[in-house]
């Protein structure tokens, strides 16, 4: 809108660079083109102001398919007035002189008949086109033939309007249809999600099955090692059984080779001891019967006054007595070595009992014992057993 001022009766114009003014006086055109600035009278001025800018112009219309459904198109066709004259001679973009403000309404005029222009194109095109394939193609085919319908149309040129571009939003169906449409590919959407589910759930069961059969063969295996090493512990059990029997047997026999020669040591050396006592016992009593004889002879000499009868009886003694003495000896020396001779031919356990029959006698003396019921009733069985 043109700005315009008064000063003493005097009308001044200031117009923008985006506004294409034209000043008449009567027939005379005084004054044209953008961006104008003058002064003028308001009672022989004629002014018009037509913009030249680029103008967006949004419409919606309803349009019918080839099956007779109802669809929604929203476009946008940018315009521009191309020869200011002509829309001036064509259309009322006169100003108030005063204001500066369109007289008519000019910029409506031309919306209606960009409108109804776009929308006959529109309709012509939807028309004979289903509405699937409008939904899918119809926004490409509408712009295309918005666009050629409004370059052919010889009003526009006529008026001075050139067509800068077209676009098309959107092309919509009533919801009901819309909400109808949309339910196969929901329920595609739906069954590829279900499909989806299933297979994860199958995927999961196969995952749990494997890992129960890994957890089944590693109890298998730990089952055979288990079982091997059940059986490697027998087998070391046995093995260490036996060579503990070994080192007892090897033991025992050690100790029974250490108790005969103990036992063979002990023999001889009692043999030797016997031996020894009885040599011992045979030259204490030749001694003694040398000492007795000597004595003898001494006391028969000391005693030969009292007569040959005492002593020829106390010679006959003394010789007894020799005789006897040596005899004794000799016994003892002869059972000694029977003694020695029957405990060097005895086995390792007869020498164990007469040991313990040695140690029996050497063993203090027991006042008393006392017998309980249970063994006096083993031995009465026993005696009895025996009897029978």
């Amino acid at each position: 809108m043109a700005d315009i001022t008064r000063r003493l009766g005097w009308r001044h114009l200031r117009g923008a660079p985006t506004a294409h003014v034209r000043h008449h006086r009567g027939e005379k055109l005084l004054h044209e083109g953008p961006g104008l600035s003058f002064w003028f009278r308001a009672l022989t001025a004629a002014i018009s102001e037509v913009p030249v800018d680029d103008r967006e112009l949004a419409m919606t219309f309803h349009a019918r398919t080839a099956d007779f459904q109802d669809v929604a198109v929203q476009a946008t066709v940018t315009y521009r007035v191309g020869d200011p004259a002509v829309a001036a001679a064509r259309l009322d973009f006169s100003i108030d002189p005063d204001t500066g403000v369109w007289r008519g309404t000019p910029l409506e005029q031309l919306g209606t008949l960009l409108t109804e222009t776009a929308q006959q194109h529109a309709l012509d095109a939807l028309t004979r086109t289903p509405l699937a394939q409008a939904l899918v193609d119809g926004v490409a085919v509408v712009r295309e033939r918005i666009a050629a319908g409004l370059a052919a149309e010889p009003r526009l040129p006529a008026t001075g309007i050139e067509v800068v571009a077209v676009r098309v939003m959107a092309l919509r169906p009533e919801p009901e249809v819309e909400r109808a449409l949309r339910t196969p590919a929901r329920e595609q959407i739906q069954q590829e999600a279900d499909r989806a589910t299933y297979e994860r759930r199958a995927v999961a069961v196969e995952r749990e099955r494997a890992i129960a059969e890994n957890e089944l063969a590693s109890q298998i295996e730990l089952a055979r090692r288990e079982e091997r090493l059940v059986e490697q512990r027998g087998a070391n059990a046995r093995r260490e059984a036996e060579e503990h029997a070994a080192a007892d047997s090897v033991r025992a026999a050690a100790e029974a080779a250490r108790t005969v020669k103990l036992a063979e040591a002990e023999a001889a050396r009692s043999v030797q001891l016997a031996e020894a006592e009885a040599a011992k016992s045979v030259k204490l009593a030749d001694a003694e019967a040398a000492r007795t004889l000597r004595l003898a002879e001494a006391e028969a000499a000391r005693s030969v006054k009292l007569g040959e009868a005492e002593a020829a009886r106390a010679v006959t003694l003394a010789r007894a007595e020799a005789v006897g003495a040596r005899e004794v000896g000799e016994a003892r020396a002869a059972a000694q070595a029977a003694w020695l001779r029957v405990h060097g031919e005895a086995d390792v356990a007869t020498l164990h009992a007469l040991t313990g029959a040695r140690l029996a006698e050497n063993l203090p003396r027991i006042d008393s014992v006392t017998v309980s019921p249970d063994v006096l009733t083993g031995l009465l069985a026993r005696l009895g057993g025996e009897r029978e």
